[in-house]
């Protein structure tokens, strides 16, 4: 059972900003009578192989908001470039833990059973410093669209390559002798060793990182794996109002499916 194979310490940290670019304040937005920050917490505390879940932010507000609601928070520097820094400098005050699961504060929807995913490969092979996540894309849309970032992996699940482009492309198009091309976009959720994530920030970036504006082809430019696992999430970011009243109306459909499962007196 892969459970006895768990290490004591996996941190998960949601790093959390106030000010977004596109739409600030977003993570105190209300997706229901909690907010979409809650949201996130209380769905990654259900993952089985967490240990201690902490929110990183720059923000006194996002702070005061996570500790209404007993969240684990920390104060961070406000001068990251990323969230991954964030994320470090918290990993970094936990000399005890072996991996830390960088989960995006604004997938109030992220499933569970896709954090534990993205975990396993790492407990099963030591060699491996990082892993993520991809899904099979199901809207052909997508396949073209720059906002969805594509992920292109070897036979053993080792990402080759991440980009916005289309990959794999299919030269000659799809025939009767040819089946089409598959296609899987990147979920954004990161697992990584400790000692690998405080020595990330540090890396170079390489010109692959600079023309696709994607932080995690620094470590395939430098040379490190990414396993990439599969899953059946379908992630649903809020970059904009428009995205937060799209999820709000999932879960107001999933409450009232709810109800009307529930059989009546």
């Amino acid at each position: 059972m892969v459970r006895s194979r768990v290490p004591r310490k996996i941190l998960a940290v949601i790093p959390a900003r106030y000010a977004s670019s596109r739409f600030p304040g977003k993570a105190l937005s209300r997706l229901d009578s909690r907010t979409m920050l809650e949201h996130v917490y209380e769905r990654v505390m259900r993952s089985r192989y967490l240990g201690t879940v902490i929110i990183a932010t720059e923000d006194k507000r996002i702070y005061d908001a996570a500790r209404g609601f007993g969240a684990r928070v920390q104060m961070t520097r406000e001068d990251h470039l990323s969230g991954t820094d964030r994320v470090a400098e918290v990993a970094s005050a936990f000399e005890d833990v072996e991996l830390v699961v960088n989960v995006q504060g604004d997938e109030p929807l992220i499933d569970p059973e896709a954090i534990d995913a993205a975990i396993l490969p790492l407990l099963e092979e030591p060699a491996i410093p990082m892993a993520t996540l991809k899904k099979r894309i199901e809207d052909p849309r997508e396949v073209a669209d720059p906002n969805v970032v594509k992920v292109v992996t070897d036979r053993f699940e080792n990402a080759i390559y991440f980009s916005r482009s289309t990959i794999p492309w299919q030269r000659d198009g799809s025939s009767k002798d040819k089946s089409p091309a598959v296609h899987f976009k990147h979920i954004g959720l990161y697992v990584y060793r400790r000692d690998f994530l405080l020595r990330y920030s540090g890396f170079p970036a390489g010109p692959l990182e600079s023309a696709e504006r994607l932080e995690q082809l620094r470590a395939i430019e430098n040379g490190f794996k990414i396993r990439v696992a599969a899953t059946d999430y379908e992630s649903i970011g809020v970059d904009t109002p428009a995205d937060l009243e799209r999820v709000r109306e999932l879960i107001r459909a999933g409450q009232a499916a709810v109800r009307s499962e529930v059989p009546h007196a």
